[in-house]
């Protein structure tokens, strides 16, 4: 059965933006840059909120145009591959998707382990508040964290209040040269 894999980016205080929503103290680099592309690429589908797939889709799908083909640019790599995957967009309200995209109105838990149940990769859920609602109804498996040396001081946490202790172990960890820490963690068989 595949997972339902929580990947993001975080300070050290734990916060996965700052108060204005901006993003610019994350530290990706090529190194880091890479390595977010050999994950993605491996991944079966993305699970997006709406936030996160228009800032997605406002910026990918066409970043590699007029680029060559060869390009080792991992950021044209990237656009290839968001653009490609299947993609679940989480929202009430958006009309129209594009870029191999689904729209799911609500999260029901069923049709989320019906689809963890389909052959393929891994699914990548993106966007806090998404990951907040799949945590509540305990549907994810792994968290890949990239943590970043800065102190942000405020903004939005990436964990909100729960009701219930859920057990990690630890499976991964590196270290990237630019100083951003991966821990990678897998929920612990009955882990509430």
């Amino acid at each position: 059965m595949r997972k339902v894999v929580l990947m993001m980016s975080v300070s050290l205080d734990g916060y996965f933006e700052g108060p204005n929503r901006e993003i610019d103290w994350h530290l990706v680099d090529e190194e880091l840059h890479r390595y977010f592309n050999q994950k993605a690429k491996a991944m079966g589908a993305f699970l997006e909120g709406r936030v996160t797939y228009q800032l997605m889709a406002d910026f990918w799908p066409t970043y590699d145009a007029g680029a060559d083909a060869d390009s080792a640019d991992p950021m044209v790599e990237f656009a290839g591959i968001w653009r490609d995957m299947p993609k679940y967009v989480f929202s009430r309200t958006l009309e129209h998707a594009d870029w191999n995209t689904t729209i799911v109105r609500e999260i029901v838990p069923e049709e989320i382990r019906a689809l963890k149940a389909q052959a393929g990769g891994d699914m990548a859920v993106g966007g806090a508040e998404l990951a907040a609602e799949f945590l509540r109804h305990d549907l994810v498996d792994e968290f890949h964290l990239c943590v970043h040396p800065v102190l942000i001081g405020r903004g939005r946490p990436l964990f909100t209040d729960a009701d219930h202790l859920t057990r990690l172990q630890l499976v991964e960890t590196r270290t990237f040269g630019n100083g951003v820490v991966l821990l990678r963690y897998e929920r612990v068989s009955g882990g509430q």
